[in-house]
């Protein structure tokens, strides 16, 4: 009786063995590898280094840059130097917009200049600028309530941070929304986390309303803002912009591989976006995320692993501004959309806490989450939801590919994203090493494993 009842209660408290102790039998003969690849990202700071490199010397990057252009030609040398496979560039036609000079300052109460970044895609303020009255509103639905004040105004949206994914619709769709009701132009409170008077640039759009100028301010001037008008202060703002598009440019993806040696048709998709915003170095955004999937492919090579199935690095071009890089992948290769195994893609950064995430099948989902069991002495074994990317999208949705997403804090990353701010001298050498550690891993296993990843 005592023997049943200890082994009951060993049983109530110890709980199920776990999915992954019982079922990663297979993983074996690859835990050898994965543990040299581990090793070899977290060795040194080359990764962090390279990214360094990137930065210090080709800056922002962005389409139709002469930045971008040096940064494509280093990468293709630095891949071939790297001993990658069919290493190329493929052209892809990019918009330019090109930002000029600008400017916004207080003009009445005393005059002070605000920290400000004109949105991408933004149009220009009329030759020596604008000056009007400042309207305040908190979100879309108080503009609406007050469309009849906003004529002749400067209708500024200080929507205070909550999560990118819905703080981002006041930078997108501030001025569409102002225009229609007589607003001259359009300023956003920066979208992120409150910085150091940092100011945040991105794309917007007009769809089809009456194009007006729309910058971005930092978090601090919008509340000062605020707070005037909440005073009953009147207050003038000075806006000059000289924005504007020119003709479409090449640009261009650049590719390099690691050619499969028995199932070469098939093949596990890795990379970032190669373009920037023109404010900072582009570093976190996606410097880091190009540099960290190339790591992949580098230590398989420094390593001599030559899995079975192709791996394909992609430095996606145009992302920030157009997404047609991502969208020029896709049309080149919608032929072999469905051999594609995977597709990852980092463009989160790399601040720790980082995760994991995945988007696909039940059944491709344990066997992800199985593969991330080799990477606990990273502390990234467990995965989670909301792998994907604005740049792997187009070709996963063609060929339903399972998608990862290597994913980094979200308040340090945003903090910093789209600003002046956005330099290697934020992101930690270890925590570069161990996203190119985390990504080779699983690079590998998918590209070596015996059975194709399901779908």
């Amino acid at each position: 009786m005592l023997a049943l009842v200890l082994l009951a209660a060993f049983l109530l408290f110890s709980g199920p063995v776990p999915r992954a102790q019982t079922q990663s039998a297979w993983l074996e003969p690859y835990r050898t590898d994965a543990t040299r690849l581990i090793a070899a990202a977290t060795a040194n700071q080359f990764a962090w280094d390279r990214l360094a490199e990137l930065t210090d010397t080709y800056g922002n990057r962005l389409t139709g840059s002469a930045n971008l252009t040096r940064a494509i030609a280093w990468a293709v040398e630095t891949m071939k130097r790297d001993g990658l496979d069919a290493v190329r560039t493929e052209k892809v036609m990019g918009p330019q917009w090109v930002r000029g000079q600008e400017r916004a300052l207080i003009v009445d109460p005393p005059e002070h200049p605000l920290a400000m970044l004109g949105l991408g895609g933004s149009v220009a303020t009329p030759a020596g600028g604008l000056e009007a009255e400042v309207m305040v509103v908190r979100d879309f639905q108080e503009l609406t309530a007050r469309a009849h004040e906003a004529k002749g105004k400067i209708v500024l949206f200080n929507v205070p941070y909550t999560t990118y994914g819905q703080t981002v619709a006041y930078r997108a769709g501030g001025a569409k929304a102002a225009a229609p009701h007589g607003a001259v132009a359009v300023l956003v409170r920066a979208v992120g986390p409150m910085g150091l008077r940092t100011p945040h640039t991105g794309g917007m759009q007009y769809e089809g309303a009456t194009p007006i100028p729309a910058a971005a301010i930092a978090a601090e001037d919008a509340n000062r803002l605020q707070r005037l008008v909440a005073r009953g202060q009147r207050v003038r703002v000075r806006l000059e912009m000289q924005a504007h598009f020119a003709a479409d440019v090449e640009t261009a993806n650049v590719i390099g591989e690691i050619g499969g040696r028995e199932r070469p048709e098939e093949v596990v998709l890795v990379g970032g976006h190669f373009d920037s915003w023109d404010v900072g170095t582009g570093a976190s955004d996606d410097g880091v995320g190009c540099i960290v999937t190339w790591e992949a492919l580098r230590l398989m090579k420094t390593l001599g692993l030559k899995p079975r199935r192709t791996v394909r690095l992609v430095l996606f071009t145009n992302e920030e501004n157009g997404l047609r890089g991502g969208t020029a992948y896709r049309d080149a290769y919608k032929g072999q959309a469905g051999q594609h195994v995977l597709a990852i893609e980092s463009d989160s950064g790399v601040f720790a806490p980082a995760r994991l995430g995945f988007t696909g099948s039940d059944a491709a989902r344990a066997l992800i989450q199985e593969i991330a069991s080799l990477l606990a002495p990273l502390g990234l074994q467990q995965v989670g939801l909301g792998g994907g990317g604005a740049d792997i999208g187009p070709i996963a949705q063609a060929g339903k590919v399972p998608m990862l997403a290597y994913q980094g804090d979200a308040t340090k990353y945003f903090t910093i994203h789209h600003t002046p701010a956005d330099t290697v001298d934020r992101i930690a050498p270890d925590e570069v090493a161990k996203a190119a550690a985390a990504l080779a891993v699983i690079t590998y296993v998918v590209a070596e494993m015996g059975e194709t990843l399901p779908k």
